[in-house]
């Protein structure tokens, strides 16, 4: 579906790096994307709502591991349980969760391409894994790419507005996400493009 983006004013929370939120109020979740991932879940029965953003933090993954099973899918795993608990805790039923997945573009350039997978596709691949483990359907995405993506999430009619990044808002959220990713690493060891709704 593609039209204008309704107002944004009213009760609206921005998510960074790292964050989640659950409502059963009337919201919207806004955050910005570029390697990293956000999950938009709903129960529609029990008008609850949720976002994370999260990022996978391992400097290589290989393609041939499942990463739900991997050291570095425990951070997504562990955003995706927040969430779920979060809503959870809030009245839905996790047999009610619907799915709507962003973001995981190739916006940091971590080195060579070889039998590993990049930050972006990592993350991507980390979110539609998960949620087929967790039997919770995926009903749309916009995963992946070279550019990255600011969404809007509404709790009134479960709808994700989708606008890709212009290359300044792009060099700026690059570098935000690559000091992220570095320092969890550490510890282990606007645009011009069409609107999207989905």
């Amino acid at each position: 579906m593609k039209g204008d983006m309704p107002s944004l004013s009213g009760k609206r929370v921005v998510l960074g790096p790292g964050e989640y939120f659950a409502s059963e109020k009337e919201i919207v979740i806004s955050t910005l994307l570029g390697s990293c991932v956000a999950a938009c879940l709903w129960d529609k029965q029990n008008r609850i709502i949720g976002m994370n953003h999260f990022l996978l933090a391992h400097r290589r993954y290989a393609k041939s591991e499942p990463l739900c099973r991997t050291e570095a899918g425990k951070y997504g795993i562990h955003s995706m349980e927040l969430l779920i608990n979060g809503m959870m805790k809030l009245g839905a039923r996790r047999e009610n969760l619907r799915a709507k997945a962003f973001g995981g573009a190739s916006v940091m350039n971590t080195g060579r391409r070889d039998n590993f997978l990049c930050v972006g596709e990592v993350n991507c691949r980390f979110i539609v894994e998960f949620l087929k483990t967790d039997g919770i359907p995926l009903v749309a995405s916009d995963l992946g790419g070279d550019v990255g993506r600011v969404i809007h999430f509404f709790s009134d009619d479960f709808s994700v507005y989708s606008r890709k990044m212009g290359k300044t808002t792009q060099e700026q959220i690059a570098k935000k996400e690559h000091g992220f990713w570095k320092s969890s690493i550490e510890k282990e060891e606007v645009a011009q493009t069409p609107e999207i709704w989905l």
